[in-house]
C-alpha cells in the first residue's frame, strides 16, 4: 500500500492486440511535455507487441535444447570412444 506519493502514469493499449492488454509505465522526468511521454511509450508499446510471439518463442526453445542434446550426445560418445581406445 502506498500513501502519500504521486506518480505520473501512461497507460497505453497497443493496437496488436492478443500478448498483452494494457501497458503502465510511470515517469520519471516530469519536465517532458506530454505528448512526447505518450508517443514514445505508445512506440515502446507496439514495437514490443510487433517483435515477440510466445509461438516463435516456444519453437525457438524446443530447437535449442534439441540441438544442445544432440551436442551433448555426440560429445559423450567421442569422450566413451576415446576412454575405451586408450584403456
Amino acid at each position: 500500500m502506498v500513501k502519500g506519493v504521486s506518480r505520473r502514469v501512461v497507460v497505453v493499449q497497443p493496437d496488436a492486440h492478443g500478448l498483452f492488454e494494457q501497458a503502465i509505465f510511470l515517469v520519471r522526468d516530469y519536465t517532458v511535455p506530454r505528448g512526447d511521454v505518450v508517443r514514445e511509450a505508445c512506440r515502446i508499446a507496439n514495437g514490443y507487441a510487433a517483435g515477440r510471439s510466445a509461438r516463435y518463442k516456444r519453437r525457438f526453445a524446443f530447437w535449442q535444447i534439441a540441438c544442445a542434446f544432440a551436442a551433448g550426445c555426440v560429445l559423450a560418445s567421442a569422450a566413451w570412444s576415446v576412454i575405451w581406445l586408450l584403456a
